[in-house]
């Protein structure tokens, strides 16, 4: 893979089929622990306004194009088969694909991975699910260490997962990996995927397959949590598509 820039930040030209791949290589082989992001426009705005965070997603083993409008920005950079690799679809995918593989879920509440369990034993009942937990709130701002990360992380090896889905929500979830990475005990395989345990557990809707096909996922969601939603869409989707189109403008003039 070559990852690529989109304003400042990269992002890996990948597959949902090879994004699975290559975390069950990892899972096999490898000998120390990796992270995987999902990254959208709101990953790209907050990384370009936070320095710290933009380190963080630039460590990531994987960066895949979660949202149409970066999959458009891949296209336009060149990678003309791009497709979408988001967080819901990716779990969703692997679970299906590698059942075989044990995983944990960590995040959320507890009501949301009880119906979650429940779901994807539904869906898929030879799925190995070492266990999950609801970890309580972190203010990140306060506590720029998550306290209990290493109880956390004996609490996932214990369980012989290997996989380990994350939602907490960005850019939460992202600097909990960074920090789990450098220190997990065993080699695990950490996967944010934000809002993919609300939606696979039935509690929250997802946009019609038509609506995510042609970038307009956003208005879905913005229709169902205006509030708390409105700045991330209405501020931060305008404004990335002008850096992204000066970006253009400035390759187009280097070339000539």
């Amino acid at each position: 893979m070559s990852r690529t820039q989109i304003i400042t930040t990269g992002v890996d030209p990948t597959s949902l089929d090879h994004a699975c791949q290559t975390i069950y290589q990892w899972t096999e082989t490898a000998r120390q622990s990796h992270f995987v992001v999902a990254c959208n426009v709101h990953v790209v705005m907050t990384a370009r306004e936070d320095q710290a965070y933009q380190q963080v997603v630039a460590d990531a083993n994987l960066v895949t194009p979660d949202g149409m409008p970066l999959v458009f920005a891949l296209r336009w950079l060149g990678h003309k088969s791009q497709t979408r690799v988001a967080g819901p679809d990716l779990m969703w995918q692997w679970c299906q694909n590698y059942p075989q593989i044990p995983i944990f879920l960590y995040g959320s509440d507890p009501h949301t991975l009880k119906a979650l369990t429940a779901r994807l034993k539904q869906h898929f009942p030879q799925l190995a699910i070492a266990g999950s937990y609801a970890p309580p709130i972190w203010d990140r701002h306060q506590e720029p260490v998550y306290p209990h990360l290493r109880a956390d992380l004996d609490l996932i090896q214990k369980s012989s997962a290997k996989v380990v889905f994350v939602a907490l929500g960005c850019p939460k979830q992202e600097f909990w990996m960074h920090q789990a990475v450098s220190v997990s005990p065993a080699p695990l395989v950490f996967v944010g995927v934000g809002a993919a345990f609300a939606i696979h557990s039935g509690q929250v809707r997802r946009a019609p397959k038509w609506m995510r096909a042609i970038a307009l996922e956003w208005l879905f969601r913005l229709l169902q949590e205006p509030q708390r939603l409105w700045r991330r869409y209405l501020i931060y989707n305008p404004l990335f598509l002008l850096l992204f189109m000066a970006q253009l403008y400035q390759i187009r003039f280097r070339q000539t």
